[in-house]
């Protein structure tokens, strides 16, 4: 198969190899040109598979694109409206699309605007990437790990199950198929954390003092984050999904014994550090509350739903952080009571 891969920093260079090792060929373009910089014909990989993999490195989308039999957009949550616009007149109907990871609604904004053209497509919301990967030098990657079970969801509904043998026979992992895109958007647990994480640990992100995020989830964090994790499981319930919790989707990705959140902190602080943010940059706060907290209060406020706590984390991060972090612009020309509908089928055509 023929794989277009748009996203170059670590995960698309990383499933770009996987992908390659299993007899796909892949081209690979990115966003800026800056990812794809240094690397020649082949990318080398380390880490969990090690050698080199041929890659074609795509200096302008439609050549990436050109006879690709399948497309992963791997891009910042940010970055991936802009993209989704750029790419749509370009995708040929009925190449299925999968985005790894999904924010937000962002399989609608895509299927809109394929529609808007007359075309249709296939599109997967995984609801995390398969795997874990660090950009080693601009010409290698390693590939930290490989995720297995990783739910994925499609527009329209019915096409989930077709998608997840796709990634499983790209990525040679499992995918676990979700009933609609709000499971994967709701599946994001990284969300509560980091949003737990950057309120009680403010001012040292704003002094730019190095500090470990797994060594910071002490038990008042924990608690915090427990709370915020309910209210997103009271809201996945009462929109029919039952997603993972977040102590058993951590120690499901880290390799685990699942335990209390309180007791699987030491377990993560212990396996190396893993670097908070330093400065009060909004963008690092995007992916959990633009495209995570503020997204589940929207879906809340549509069902009559009260989140009180997440609505009060969001007001607080918007304080402390002096910025409006709601503006999500996957949302864009999305009619909120036509949700379920849009959901199962997609939009008209």
């Amino acid at each position: 198969m023929r794989l277009a891969v748009l996203g170059a920093g670590a995960v698309g260079p990383a499933a770009a190899a996987i992908a390659v090792s299993r007899g796909h060929s892949v081209a690979l373009w990115s966003p800026r040109g800056g990812g794809t910089h240094g690397i020649g014909a082949t990318l080398r990989v380390e880490g969990i598979i090690a050698g080199t993999a041929r890659v074609d490195v795509a200096v302008d989308v439609s050549r990436a694109l050109w006879q690709a039999e399948a497309v992963l957009v791997s891009v910042p949550p940010h970055a991936l409206g802009p993209v989704l616009r750029r790419v749509a007149p370009m995708l040929h109907d009925g190449v299925p699309v999968l985005l790894a990871p999904s924010h937000s609604l962002a399989p609608l904004l895509l299927d809109r605007l394929l529609a808007s053209l007359g075309r249709q497509a296939p599109i997967g919301a995984m609801a995390t990437p398969p795997l874990l990967a660090v950009r080693e030098a601009p010409d290698a990657v390693r590939i930290v790990a490989l995720r297995e079970g990783v739910e994925i969801a499609a527009v329209p509904a019915a096409a989930a199950p077709g998608l997840a043998r796709l990634a499983a026979d790209l990525f040679g992992l499992s995918f676990r198929p979700l009933p609609d895109a709000i499971g994967a958007a709701l599946a994001n647990h990284e969300a509560v954390l980091q949003a737990a994480l950057a309120i009680g640990n403010a001012t040292r992100i704003e002094g730019a003092e190095p500090w470990d995020m797994h060594a910071r989830l002490t038990p008042a964090i924990c608690r915090l984050a427990e709370r915020l994790d309910a209210e997103r499981l009271h809201l996945a319930h009462s929109l029919g999904h039952a997603i993972t919790p977040l102590p058993t989707a951590l120690s499901r990705a880290h390799g685990l014994e699942e335990a209390p959140l309180s007791r699987l902190a030491a377990a993560l602080a212990a396996q190396g550090p893993a670097p908070g943010p330093l400065g009060l940059d909004a963008t690092h706060l995007a992916e959990s509350v633009t495209y995570g907290l503020a997204l589940w209060l929207r879906l809340a406020e549509a069902r009559g739903l009260a989140m009180p706590l997440t609505a009060a984390a969001v007001a607080v991060l918007e304080a402390l952080w002096g910025s409006a972090l709601v503006g999500d612009d996957l949302l864009e020309g999305l009619d909120m009571a036509q949700l379920p509908a849009l959901m199962r089928d997609g939009h008209p055509r």
